[in-house]
């Protein structure tokens, strides 16, 4: 897959394009780039999704914006998943912010060449949202392009959104997250050197790298970890500030793993650094809590791995 930053200021060939966050490339996503892929692939022309960085919500109010589901590293290996050949990444900034629909179609849209444009059914565009579907078709009988929406796509009676999808992970509702994603929600990330705590009380643990700063989800959890071996590798997973151990600590992914004694032998958690990891959450054993001391904390760790091995043993009987 091609990936492009920035909006191009030609196209040497015409393109069928979508546009949107994709945060999650959840099911509705998918559709809508199936969709993109097989009319594309009918036409033999390029299939391509545009997305923004920063998300426009973090661009207009920083403090107030909503958890990412994926970062950019992420979407972008969902979007090659789904078959988009190529993908720009746009500067949301603030000369992006105040074009104008009409704008927008002319310097974005016929500049890069666009013959066919999916959109979901409630798209918006151009500054302060003004530009709509209705706006896009009349520009496109001028413009010499075709406009396409998509309707929402409903999972038991319920429209599949990001928002959906946060809220369920906030929740700890899991399934309902996943059956909304078509995937178990997980987070990738690279395992670095922590305070080497979980060794010492019996528990060493992987620490993932996080790139946000304000998780989608919180707490204890049954995980499979992808990216050791041919296999995924279960564990327990704690996602949180761990307030027993440090006072306004920034949130930090850390997984205990099952089986890495008879499954790899020696170091395994030595032999992990640098590598990136993708942690899969399956199932949410408790909300993370502060404990009187350490000893407490330590006696409830050993619980969590009881029960998610417990849970483990119940899902695959």
């Amino acid at each position: 897959m091609q990936i492009v930053r920035g909006i191009p200021v030609g196209a040497a060939s015409a393109i069928a394009l979508t546009i949107g966050n994709f945060d999650g490339v959840h099911l509705g996503h998918q559709a809508i780039l199936a969709r993109l892929k097989q009319t594309a692939d009918a036409r033999g022309i390029t299939s391509c999704a545009m997305t923004f960085e920063p998300h426009p919500r973090e661009y207009f109010s920083p403090n107030d914006a909503p958890a990412r589901l994926t970062s950019l590293r992420e979407k972008i290996a969902l979007l090659s998943r789904c078959g988009v050949q190529r993908v720009y990444i746009c500067r949301f900034d603030r000369s992006l912010a105040q074009l104008s629909a009409e704008d927008f179609i002319s310097d974005v849209l016929v500049r890069m060449a666009t013959k066919w444009l999916l959109v979901g059914e409630d798209f918006r565009f151009g500054a302060r949202r003004g530009g709509d579907i209705a706006q896009l078709q009349a520009a496109a009988v001028r413009r010499g392009f075709e406009v396409a929406s998509m309707p929402s796509i409903l999972v038991d009676g319920l429209r599949v959104s990001s928002s959906a999808i946060r809220q369920a992970l906030a929740d700890g509702k899991l399934a309902h997250a996943s059956a909304l994603l078509g995937r178990h929600y997980s987070i990738s990330g690279r395992v670095v050197h922590g305070d080497k705590l979980g060794a010492r009380i019996g528990y060493p643990t992987a620490n993932i790298e996080l790139k946000r700063n304000k998780p989608a989800l919180s707490g204890i959890f049954a995980v499979e970890v992808e990216g050791i071996g041919r296999e995924r590798c279960p564990g327990v997973a704690s996602l949180g500030v761990r307030p027993t151990v440090k006072a306004g600590a920034a949130p930090l992914l850390e997984v205990h793993l099952f089986r890495h004694n008879d499954l790899y032998g020696g170091d395994l958690y030595g032999d992990l650094y640098g590598k990136r990891l993708t942690v899969h959450f399956l199932h949410k054993l408790r909300d993370e809590e502060k404990f009187a001391d350490l000893d407490a904390l330590t006696q409830q760790i050993g619980l969590d791995v009881k029960n998610a091995q417990a849970w483990f043993s119940h899902a695959l009987a």
